[in-house]
């Protein structure tokens, strides 16, 4: 079992509670920052990151509302129905329209991935961010904003990724230069977008994939939703494996 233990970060607007899970071997690992879904830290968010910290990766999970307080906001039934979904998920909106700003990520990212890379449990080298869900977003943003230290970008069964704003995620992908694999749930992007995504990566020049999931519906990486699918959540790790194998150089 790995070592998890909960910290704060301190950012240029407050301090962020946060999850962090790392290999028990007293060795340094490469860092890996991972944007939760709109229903944020909780087990399930805990227990992907545990299991990626398994393979060898410090991973740290911050709070994306911590303006609003600490994790947990509100109270999550232990699982999440379809019937409870669109309740759960409009009372969480109101934070996520005010925080997931291009702007708010990109500050709130200086401070996560300064504190990563700082850890003496993460080895020198570049990092990786991943995300679900309102993360992959998240984690696009990221990527494209910190070109350095950033080598790997993942993100599944996004939401919010291609939409008619002028920062629009999929608007920065070609700024991209690190190696990016994209997850899709049947119905995550119609063909248009999916299209405007290809295009984007191209324009990157970077090594893509952008794969729909066969069968999948949205959240099929969360064992607590409804959409939870067993398959395609071990689809998405023999994805993303591989590709922190090759950005990090480990594996």
């Amino acid at each position: 079992m790995p070592t998890t233990t909960t910290l704060q970060i301190p950012t240029a607007d407050g301090r962020a509670d946060a999850f962090a899970a790392f290999p028990d071997d007293a060795r340094q690992h490469p860092g890996v920052l991972l944007y939760t879904d709109i229903f944020g830290l909780r087990p399930a968010i805990r227990d992907i990151a545990c299991e990626l910290a398994e393979s060898g990766y410090y991973v740290l999970v911050p709070h994306l509302f911590y303006r609003h307080g600490p994790a947990p906001l509100i109270d999550l039934p232990d699982h999440i129905s379809e019937e409870a979904r669109p309740e759960i998920v409009a009372r969480l909106m109101p934070l996520s329209t005010a925080d997931a700003t291009a702007e708010r990520v990109r500050r709130d990212a200086d401070a996560y991935l300064g504190f990563l890379t700082a850890r003496p449990e993460v080895g020198p080298g570049p990092v990786a961010v991943i995300g679900y869900c309102l993360g992959a977003a998240l984690a696009v943003r990221v990527a494209a904003a910190h070109l350095g230290p950033v080598a790997a970008v993942a993100g599944f069964h996004p939401a919010g990724l291609v939409t008619e704003a002028s920062d629009s995620p999929h608007r920065v992908m070609p700024a991209l230069t690190a190696r990016v694999h994209l997850g899709l749930a049947e119905n995550d992007l119609s063909p248009e977008a999916m299209g405007e995504v290809d295009d984007a990566l191209r324009a990157a020049g970077v090594p893509y994939t952008c794969e729909v999931y066969a069968g999948s519906v949205h959240g099929f990486t969360m064992s607590d939703a409804a959409a939870f699918s067993p398959s395609a959540r071990q689809h998405h790790w023999d994805r993303l494996l591989p590709l922190l194998g090759r950005a990090l150089a480990h594996g």
